[in-house]
């Protein structure tokens, strides 16, 4: 299968980040090896597999093997990428040893799909020695037609650069709600994508959970999985899913935790700067990706599941699109989602160091004033007048339009 572009690929080959040491989490199937093996191509590189038993039992037996291994080559210059480093968290102090007593020498580059495991193993997480990364599933601005990345690609949160080809193929709304965008089914037919995601939320129960030990009682995390992923995108009901489980309160927020920890979901929270209303307070849980979440809630794949829930998938697609640029844009970028106790509801508020953009989602391919009235609301008592001037609806219209003097609808395929 041939290498398909991704932004990320620019942060992590920066000069300032070259001489550090180079982590990069993100939930298992996003790329990450991939990503890694596709930038050292070239290179002669030492690969330690840890998903490789031999080679994590070696490693956990002796993790000075690695520096052993590693002077033995006698290089002046080493590139060492290191796959899956929560497996063996202690290769941390081998790899801060190396990085510290031969400067220059070594090029490290690690992935990871667990932060849970490197938290409960105190692992050493090379403070001023490292930079951080985080890959996520393949975004809208990663499938545009060559030469449309950057800041063209997107009315809010446009990535900044430019993305060469080959890049991942466009897809329809209907695909992206159904089979979500992970780069492995990106690339399948709908029967094989189906299958792939199916096994996925399997194998995470498997490989992550079970394995990994990070729950006593699989088969309650399993009730769980599948109503996490029901209520996805959903205000948070912990009382509610316990009812529904059996499971208590206290293991559900565990649960939701192993959840943010194998970067499987993450919160939403409420949007409350300066606020002047009674703002509820409870944060939304999102499923990193919707094939995941849909597979996991064992809904069926098909044009059957749109008919039923296809508004609601449409804002968890919009709000996870939005999730993942403000987590790769950092500092001075946030999103959240602003409801009053009175039932006011704005779906999401993206903030940027110039904006603050009230955004709605919504189904429909025809877009009126009515579904603009939330946000004119929101605008004429804004937490920042002078940022706050304009809105955006995100539907299924064809073409932009102006539907209220300060909101645009937009295509959702143009966010």
């Amino acid at each position: 299968m041939k290498y398909l572009h991704r932004w990320l690929e620019g942060p992590l080959t920066r000069p300032a980040s070259r001489v550090k040491v180079r982590l990069l989490l993100g939930a298992r199937q996003t790329g990450k090896s991939t990503l890694l093996n596709h930038l050292v191509a070239s290179r002669d590189t030492v690969v330690i597999d840890l998903q490789d038993s031999a080679r994590r039992r070696e490693m956990e037996r002796r993790p000075r093997a690695l520096t052993d291994l590693l002077l033995g080559h006698n290089r002046r210059r080493q590139t060492v990428l290191v796959d899956e480093i929560q497996k063996v968290p202690a290769l941390l102090e081998e790899i801060q040893f190396l990085y510290d007593k031969y400067p220059g020498r070594f090029e490290f580059l690690l992935t990871g799909s667990s932060a849970r495991r490197l938290r409960s193993s105190s692992a050493n997480l090379l403070p001023g020695r490292s930079h951080l990364f985080h890959l996520y599933p393949v975004l809208q601005a990663e499938r545009l037609p060559a030469g449309q990345a950057g800041a063209g690609s997107g009315r809010i949160l446009p990535l900044p650069g430019r993305l060469s080809p080959p890049r991942f193929p466009e897809r329809s709304l209907n695909q992206c709600l159904m089979l979500g965008s992970l780069p492995g089914p990106s690339q399948e037919s709908a029967v094989t994508a189906v299958k792939s995601l199916e096994s996925y939320a399997e194998l995470y129960l498997e490989e992550e959970v079970r394995r990994e030990g990070l729950v006593r009682d699989v088969g309650a995390f399993s009730r769980f999985l599948e109503l996490a992923a029901m209520e996805s995108g959903q205000t948070m009901n912990l009382v509610k899913l316990s009812n529904e489980s059996g499971i208590p309160v206290a293991t559900l927020r565990l649960y939701y935790q192993v959840l943010v920890d194998t970067f499987v979901g993450y919160w939403l929270e409420p949007y409350a700067r300066r606020a002047r209303k009674r703002l509820l307070t409870t944060p939304k849980f999102f499923f990193f990706d919707l094939g995941v979440r849909n597979a996991a809630a064992r809904l069926p794949m098909n044009e059957s599941l749109l008919r039923l829930q296809g508004g609601a998938l449409l804002e968890q697609w919009v709000g996870l699109e939005l999730l993942h640029r403000v987590r790769l844009l950092g500092a001075g970028h946030q999103v959240g989602f602003w409801r009053t106790v009175g039932g006011a509801e704005i779906d999401f508020i993206v903030e940027t160091p110039r904006d603050i953009i009230p955004v709605e989602v919504k189904w429909t391919d025809r877009p009126t004033p009515a579904d603009a009235r939330q946000i004119e609301l929101f605008l004429k008592d804004p937490p920042d007048p002078e940022k706050t001037r304009k809105g955006l609806v995100v539907c299924r219209v064809g073409e932009p339009r102006q539907i209220t003097p300060h909101v645009r609808a937009i295509p959702w395929n143009s966010l």
